[in-house]
């Protein structure tokens, strides 16, 4: 979310980033060719390029792109259609060069390892400490893509109604947007292999990612003693020349950017076109709101639990996505469910009829009657594939995003 003379109020502003792999087109190999597409544009190797109500930016490695809001919309209805749009261009631009991106969480067979290039351009100090550090070869580093969404705040106490309402809803989100089944050529027993490859990537320095959910914590001091002091403890001594920015480093699935006045949502892996994306942002943004506005429970039930109890949802459901039972009775209370036990999708259902009465958002319904994008990627392949059939089913994805469609197993053909 672009910088503001004074920041918005909650929900007055919505920026969304939504990154994607370049592939070549044939053998749906990585490309690392970020560079000479931005080169294509401007004349020269920059890490931004600017088209109006739309920039695209480099990422940690060359073969990704984050293609964003060129600062807050006013609104989501509609905003898939200027992100189509960019797609579109951008794969023109990259036909000459024999590529094109390739949607979902991460990559189904890049090793990344061997075929991970750092971006060598401008802000590439910060990107080689970090691969100094951490070491980014690893998937949970070079092969994953997400779609963010940075919702405004102004002042401690809209902080405090927003990063409560994000800490409630965040365990349950994978279970709708997870779309990354495949790592190295195999299924990995994970609805969302990315937040799984993603919690476990910076654990030499365990204060810069915490349980992933956030802390109990509600003022802009709080946060700055408990996250972002220790973050600047633990990293001095790697980071001896205070390279790092502290903003930059908190790698929670929802990040205070005090700095732009906004929580940045992280854990979305990105869906396999712009209309799904924004469907999906449009649900979590209408239940903050509700949240927010204390309809389902009250501010002070919201900001009494503590991340571990939350963690350990997110975690079921990182591994078992909309199949998680979840078990915790004041959980599901939280929301009006009585039930002792019921499925992450079940409790989707029961959120999304709170959410959207009108029933316009069929998207999603259509993701909760189909699966989430893992589950009918999974759905797709059957008990066994090679790598034809990985090959021949990511072509797919890629012609869903070329042409901003959904993937329906039902759809085969």
């Amino acid at each position: 979310m672009a910088e503001q003379k004074q920041n918005l109020h909650l929900f007055e502003g919505f920026g969304v980033e939504m990154e994607y792999m370049i592939v070549s087109r044939k053998e749906l190999d990585v490309r690392p060719i970020a560079d000479k597409l931005f080169k294509e544009v401007t004349g020269e190797f920059v890490a931004d390029v600017y088209r109006g109500p739309i920039a695209w930016s480099n990422e940690l490695v060359s073969h990704v792109i984050e293609i964003k809001t060129n600062g807050p919309a006013a609104t989501l209805n509609g905003l898939d259609k200027p992100f189509h749009e960019n797609i579109q261009e951008i794969n023109r631009l990259l036909a000459p060069f024999d590529a094109m991106l390739l949607p979902g969480g991460a990559h189904p067979w890049m090793d990344p390892f061997k075929e991970t290039v750092i971006w060598p351009h401008e802000n590439n100090d910060i990107y080689e400490l970090y691969n100094r550090i951490f070491d980014c070869r690893g998937h949970g580093w070079s092969n994953l893509q997400s779609t963010h969404i940075n919702l405004p705040f102004q002042g401690d106490d809209e902080f405090a109604r927003l990063h409560a309402a994000i800490r409630i809803l965040l365990p349950i989100i994978p279970a709708l947007t997870a779309s990354s089944p495949i790592l190295d050529g195999r299924l990995t027993g994970f609805t969302d292999a990315r937040l799984e490859t993603y919690r476990h990537n910076q654990e030499k320095v365990p204060s810069i990612a915490g349980k992933v959910v956030p802390e109990q914590l509600f003022t802009q001091a709080e946060y700055d003693k408990q996250i972002f002091q220790r973050i600047r403890g633990d990293i001095n001594s790697y980071d001896t020349d205070g390279i790092l920015d502290q903003h930059f480093l908190n790698s929670r699935g929802a990040i205070a950017r005090f700095d732009r006045g906004a929580i940045e949502i992280r854990i979305i892996d990105i869906q396999e076109c712009p209309t799904a994306d924004i469907a999906v942002l449009q649900i979590i943004v209408a239940l903050l709101k509700e949240l927010v506005n204390e309809t389902l429970c009250s501010f002070e039930e919201q900001k009494s639990w503590h991340e571990d109890d939350l963690a350990a949802i997110f975690l079921g459901v990182v591994k078992d996505g909309s199949n998680y039972f979840i078990t915790n009775r004041e959980y599901l209370k939280l929301f009006g469910m009585g039930q002792k036990a019921v499925t992450a999708a079940k409790c989707w259902e029961h959120l999304i009829d709170i959410a959207d009465k009108a029933q316009s958002n069929t998207i999603v319904r259509t993701i909760l009657g189909e699966g989430n994008l893992s589950e009918r990627i999974a759905k797709h392949l059957g008990g066994g594939f090679d790598h034809e059939a990985l090959l021949g089913l990511y072509k797919k994805l890629a012609s869903c995003l070329e042409n901003n469609t959904m993937f329906l197993p039902s759809a085969k053909g």
